[in-house]
Protein backbone atom coordinates (compact mmCIF):
# COMPACT_ATOMS: atom_id res chain seq x y z
CA UNK A 1 0.00 0.00 0.00
CA UNK A 2 1.27 3.46 -0.87
CA UNK A 3 1.67 6.22 1.69
CA UNK A 4 0.82 9.87 1.21
CA UNK A 5 0.29 12.89 3.41
CA UNK A 6 1.14 16.43 4.39
CA UNK A 7 4.02 17.58 6.58
CA UNK A 8 3.75 21.15 7.90
CA UNK A 9 7.19 22.71 8.30
CA UNK A 10 6.88 25.53 10.82
CA UNK A 11 9.17 27.72 12.86
CA UNK A 12 10.24 31.23 13.71
CA UNK A 13 11.21 33.56 10.83
CA UNK A 14 14.51 32.64 9.17
CA UNK A 15 14.85 29.27 10.90
CA UNK A 16 15.60 27.56 7.57
CA UNK A 17 12.20 26.14 6.61
CA UNK A 18 12.40 26.94 2.89
CA UNK A 19 16.01 25.76 2.72
CA UNK A 20 14.96 22.44 4.21
CA UNK A 21 11.96 21.99 1.90
CA UNK A 22 14.11 22.77 -1.14
CA UNK A 23 16.66 20.23 0.08
CA UNK A 24 14.06 17.51 0.66
CA UNK A 25 12.25 18.09 -2.63
CA UNK A 26 15.55 18.11 -4.47
CA UNK A 27 15.07 21.37 -6.32
CA UNK A 28 14.12 24.97 -5.66
CA UNK A 29 10.43 25.56 -5.04
CA UNK A 30 10.76 28.35 -2.43
CA UNK A 31 12.97 31.43 -2.48
CA UNK A 32 15.44 31.94 0.35
CA UNK A 33 17.34 34.90 1.79
CA UNK A 34 18.96 35.88 5.09
CA UNK A 35 16.09 38.31 5.71
CA UNK A 36 13.10 37.37 7.86
CA UNK A 37 9.65 36.94 6.33
CA UNK A 38 11.05 35.81 2.99
CA UNK A 39 8.19 33.31 2.55
CA UNK A 40 4.86 35.13 2.29
CA UNK A 41 2.43 32.30 1.63
CA UNK A 42 1.92 28.57 1.98
CA UNK A 43 3.79 26.58 -0.67
CA UNK A 44 3.60 22.86 -1.32
CA UNK A 45 6.79 20.94 -2.09
CA UNK A 46 6.23 17.37 -3.27
CA UNK A 47 8.70 14.50 -3.30
CA UNK A 48 8.64 10.74 -3.76
CA UNK A 49 10.47 8.32 -1.45
CA UNK A 50 10.46 5.28 -3.69
CA UNK A 51 11.79 2.68 -1.25
CA UNK A 52 8.99 3.64 1.14
CA UNK A 53 6.37 3.92 -1.64
CA UNK A 54 5.52 7.33 -0.19
CA UNK A 55 4.61 10.72 -1.59
CA UNK A 56 5.55 13.36 0.98
CA UNK A 57 3.86 16.74 0.57
CA UNK A 58 5.67 19.45 2.51
CA UNK A 59 3.83 22.62 3.48
CA UNK A 60 6.44 25.39 3.48
CA UNK A 61 4.99 28.15 5.63
CA UNK A 62 5.73 31.76 6.55
CA UNK A 63 7.58 32.21 9.83
CA UNK A 64 5.44 32.57 12.94
CA UNK A 65 5.78 35.77 14.93
CA UNK A 66 3.52 38.29 16.68
CA UNK A 67 1.75 40.06 13.78
CA UNK A 68 1.38 43.84 13.73
CA UNK A 69 -0.34 44.49 10.39
CA UNK A 70 -3.00 42.93 8.16
CA UNK A 71 -0.44 41.27 5.89
CA UNK A 72 1.42 39.86 8.91
CA UNK A 73 -1.81 38.42 10.29
CA UNK A 74 -2.64 36.83 6.95
CA UNK A 75 0.78 35.16 6.76
CA UNK A 76 0.64 33.79 10.30
CA UNK A 77 -2.94 32.62 9.78
CA UNK A 78 -1.88 30.73 6.64
CA UNK A 79 0.81 28.95 8.64
CA UNK A 80 -1.56 27.76 11.34
CA UNK A 81 -4.11 26.63 8.74
CA UNK A 82 -1.34 24.50 7.27
CA UNK A 83 -0.58 23.05 10.69
CA UNK A 84 -4.18 22.09 11.39
CA UNK A 85 -4.57 20.35 8.01
CA UNK A 86 -1.29 18.40 8.18
CA UNK A 87 -0.70 14.75 9.02
CA UNK A 88 2.68 15.52 10.60
CA UNK A 89 4.23 18.67 12.03
CA UNK A 90 7.92 19.56 11.97
CA UNK A 91 9.01 22.43 14.20
CA UNK A 92 12.32 23.90 13.09
CA UNK A 93 14.52 25.77 15.53
CA UNK A 94 17.67 27.66 14.62
CA UNK A 95 20.10 26.44 17.28
CA UNK A 96 21.95 29.77 17.20
CA UNK A 97 18.90 31.40 18.77
CA UNK A 98 17.62 28.40 20.69
CA UNK A 99 14.27 28.59 22.40
CA UNK A 100 13.54 32.25 21.66
CA UNK A 101 10.22 34.06 22.14
CA UNK A 102 8.88 33.15 18.68
CA UNK A 103 9.68 29.45 19.10
CA UNK A 104 8.16 29.49 22.57
CA UNK A 105 5.04 31.11 21.11
CA UNK A 106 4.71 28.24 18.64
CA UNK A 107 5.28 25.55 21.29
CA UNK A 108 2.67 27.11 23.57
CA UNK A 109 0.06 27.04 20.81
CA UNK A 110 0.90 23.45 19.87
CA UNK A 111 0.45 22.43 23.52
CA UNK A 112 -2.79 24.39 23.80
CA UNK A 113 -4.20 22.44 20.84
CA UNK A 114 -2.83 19.07 22.01
CA UNK A 115 -0.65 18.75 18.92
CA UNK A 116 2.50 16.67 18.78
CA UNK A 117 5.43 17.43 16.50
CA UNK A 118 8.86 16.38 15.31
CA UNK A 119 11.63 18.68 16.52
CA UNK A 120 14.18 19.68 13.87
CA UNK A 121 17.25 21.48 15.18
CA UNK A 122 18.89 23.32 12.29
CA UNK A 123 22.33 24.86 11.68
CA UNK A 124 24.01 22.45 14.09
CA UNK A 125 27.37 23.22 12.53
CA UNK A 126 27.30 26.67 14.13
CA UNK A 127 27.22 25.70 17.82
CA UNK A 128 29.21 23.51 20.17
CA UNK A 129 27.95 19.97 20.73
CA UNK A 130 27.57 20.58 24.47
CA UNK A 131 25.26 23.55 23.81
CA UNK A 132 23.27 21.46 21.35
CA UNK A 133 22.74 18.67 23.87
CA UNK A 134 21.70 21.14 26.57
CA UNK A 135 19.15 22.71 24.21
CA UNK A 136 17.80 19.28 23.25
CA UNK A 137 17.34 18.32 26.89
CA UNK A 138 15.48 21.54 27.71
CA UNK A 139 13.11 21.27 24.73
CA UNK A 140 12.50 17.53 25.17
CA UNK A 141 11.21 18.19 28.68
CA UNK A 142 8.31 20.13 27.14
CA UNK A 143 6.80 16.75 26.24
CA UNK A 144 5.20 17.34 22.83
CA UNK A 145 7.95 16.01 20.55
CA UNK A 146 7.99 12.44 19.25
CA UNK A 147 11.46 12.60 17.69
CA UNK A 148 14.41 14.98 17.53
CA UNK A 149 16.55 15.41 14.42
CA UNK A 150 19.72 17.47 14.21
CA UNK A 151 20.45 18.76 10.73
CA UNK A 152 22.24 21.26 8.56
CA UNK A 153 19.54 22.04 5.98
CA UNK A 154 21.83 23.99 3.67
CA UNK A 155 24.41 21.21 3.39
CA UNK A 156 21.84 18.42 3.59
CA UNK A 157 23.42 16.78 6.66
CA UNK A 158 20.86 14.63 8.47
CA UNK A 159 18.05 15.38 6.02
CA UNK A 160 17.81 11.89 4.50
CA UNK A 161 16.99 10.32 7.87
CA UNK A 162 14.41 13.06 8.43
CA UNK A 163 12.76 12.41 5.06
CA UNK A 164 12.67 8.66 5.68
CA UNK A 165 11.02 9.26 9.05
CA UNK A 166 8.27 11.36 7.49
CA UNK A 167 7.73 8.86 4.66
CA UNK A 168 7.25 5.87 6.93
CA UNK A 169 4.91 7.71 9.30
CA UNK A 170 2.42 9.02 6.76
CA UNK A 171 -0.99 7.36 6.47
CA UNK A 172 -1.59 4.58 3.96
CA UNK A 173 -3.19 6.39 1.07
CA UNK A 174 -2.98 6.79 -2.70
CA UNK A 175 -0.78 9.61 -3.96
CA UNK A 176 -2.47 12.99 -4.37
CA UNK A 177 -0.29 14.34 -7.19
CA UNK A 178 1.32 13.00 -10.37
CA UNK A 179 4.76 11.56 -9.73
CA UNK A 180 6.52 14.27 -11.76
CA UNK A 181 4.86 17.22 -9.96
CA UNK A 182 7.09 18.98 -7.40
CA UNK A 183 5.00 21.99 -6.36
CA UNK A 184 1.60 23.64 -6.58
CA UNK A 185 2.93 27.14 -7.31
CA UNK A 186 1.84 28.54 -10.72
CA UNK A 187 4.85 29.43 -12.87
CA UNK A 188 3.80 33.09 -13.19
CA UNK A 189 3.76 33.42 -9.42
CA UNK A 190 7.07 31.59 -9.06
CA UNK A 191 8.64 33.94 -11.62
CA UNK A 192 7.54 36.89 -9.46
CA UNK A 193 9.10 35.21 -6.44
CA UNK A 194 12.43 34.73 -8.23
CA UNK A 195 12.58 38.48 -8.89
CA UNK A 196 11.54 39.26 -5.30
CA UNK A 197 14.38 37.04 -4.10
CA UNK A 198 16.83 39.25 -5.97
CA UNK A 199 15.28 42.35 -4.42
CA UNK A 200 15.76 40.78 -0.99
CA UNK A 201 19.41 40.01 -1.78
CA UNK A 202 20.32 43.31 -3.40
CA UNK A 203 18.38 45.91 -1.41
CA UNK A 204 18.47 46.65 2.29
CA UNK A 205 16.59 48.31 5.14
CA UNK A 206 12.81 48.42 4.76
CA UNK A 207 12.62 48.38 0.96
CA UNK A 208 12.30 44.59 0.41
CA UNK A 209 9.30 44.44 2.74
CA UNK A 210 7.58 47.39 1.06
CA UNK A 211 7.27 45.81 -2.37
CA UNK A 212 4.90 43.56 -4.26
CA UNK A 213 5.86 41.98 -7.58
CA UNK A 214 3.33 40.83 -10.15
CA UNK A 215 3.91 39.01 -13.42
CA UNK A 216 1.57 40.99 -15.65
CA UNK A 217 2.45 39.47 -19.01
CA UNK A 218 3.75 36.06 -20.11
CA UNK A 219 4.11 35.50 -23.85
CA UNK A 220 5.43 32.36 -25.52
CA UNK A 221 7.54 33.27 -28.58
CA UNK A 222 7.82 31.25 -31.79
CA UNK A 223 11.52 30.62 -31.20
CA UNK A 224 10.78 28.83 -27.89
CA UNK A 225 11.74 31.76 -25.69
CA UNK A 226 9.36 33.54 -23.34
CA UNK A 227 8.79 37.25 -22.68
CA UNK A 228 7.91 38.09 -19.06
CA UNK A 229 6.78 41.55 -17.97
CA UNK A 230 6.74 42.21 -14.22
CA UNK A 231 5.73 45.23 -12.17
CA UNK A 232 7.51 46.05 -8.91
CA UNK A 233 4.98 47.91 -6.80
CA UNK A 234 6.41 50.18 -4.09
CA UNK A 235 4.64 52.11 -1.34
CA UNK A 236 6.41 55.48 -1.52
CA UNK A 237 7.65 57.61 -4.41
CA UNK A 238 11.08 58.11 -2.82
CA UNK A 239 11.64 54.33 -2.93
CA UNK A 240 11.67 54.41 -6.72
CA UNK A 241 15.17 55.87 -6.93
CA UNK A 242 16.47 53.13 -4.62
CA UNK A 243 14.94 50.37 -6.74
CA UNK A 244 16.25 51.88 -9.97
CA UNK A 245 19.71 52.77 -8.65
CA UNK A 246 22.10 55.24 -10.22
CA UNK A 247 21.54 55.34 -13.99
CA UNK A 248 19.24 52.31 -13.61
CA UNK A 249 22.09 50.00 -12.59
CA UNK A 250 20.31 48.42 -9.61
CA UNK A 251 17.16 47.37 -11.42
CA UNK A 252 19.28 46.02 -14.31
CA UNK A 253 21.27 43.94 -11.84
CA UNK A 254 18.08 42.61 -10.24
CA UNK A 255 16.60 41.81 -13.65
CA UNK A 256 19.74 40.16 -15.02
CA UNK A 257 20.18 37.80 -12.08
CA UNK A 258 16.47 36.94 -11.98
CA UNK A 259 16.53 36.28 -15.73
CA UNK A 260 19.54 33.96 -15.47
CA UNK A 261 17.87 31.90 -12.76
CA UNK A 262 14.58 31.75 -14.67
CA UNK A 263 16.42 30.51 -17.75
CA UNK A 264 18.02 27.74 -15.69
CA UNK A 265 14.67 26.73 -14.21
CA UNK A 266 12.71 26.93 -17.48
CA UNK A 267 15.59 25.58 -19.58
CA UNK A 268 15.04 28.16 -22.31
CA UNK A 269 15.71 31.79 -23.20
CA UNK A 270 13.88 34.38 -21.10
CA UNK A 271 13.31 38.04 -21.92
CA UNK A 272 12.51 39.71 -18.59
CA UNK A 273 11.28 43.31 -18.38
CA UNK A 274 10.82 45.05 -15.03
CA UNK A 275 8.77 48.19 -14.37
CA UNK A 276 8.44 50.14 -11.12
CA UNK A 277 5.16 51.71 -10.03
CA UNK A 278 4.07 53.47 -6.83
CA UNK A 279 1.05 51.94 -5.11
CA UNK A 280 0.88 52.77 -1.43
CA UNK A 281 -2.09 50.49 -0.74
CA UNK A 282 -0.80 47.24 -2.26
CA UNK A 283 -0.81 45.58 1.18
CA UNK A 284 -4.61 46.03 1.14
CA UNK A 285 -5.08 44.52 -2.31
CA UNK A 286 -7.63 41.71 -1.95
CA UNK A 287 -6.63 40.21 -5.31
CA UNK A 288 -2.98 39.93 -4.23
CA UNK A 289 -4.04 38.08 -1.07
CA UNK A 290 -6.20 35.78 -3.20
CA UNK A 291 -3.29 35.01 -5.57
CA UNK A 292 -1.11 34.09 -2.60
CA UNK A 293 -3.86 32.02 -1.00
CA UNK A 294 -4.04 34.35 2.01
CA UNK A 295 -7.15 35.33 3.93
CA UNK A 296 -7.68 39.08 3.61
CA UNK A 297 -9.94 39.06 6.69
CA UNK A 298 -7.54 37.14 8.95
Amino acid sequence: MKRCGFVAVIGAPNSGKSTLVNQLVGTKISIISPKVQTTRNRILGITIVKDKQAQVIFIDTPGIFIPKHRFDRAMVNATWNGVYSADLIALMIDVKFGLDSNSQLIIDRLKKNDLRATLVLNKIDLVKRSSLLDLTTIINEIGIFDRVFMINARAGDGTKDLLDFFAQNLPEEQWHFPEEQISDVPMRQFASEITREQVLHQLHQEIPYAIMIKTEHWMENNDGSVRINQIIYIQKNNQKAIILGKAGRKIRSIGNKARIELEELLERRVHLFLYVKVRNDWSNDRQYYKELGLDFEA
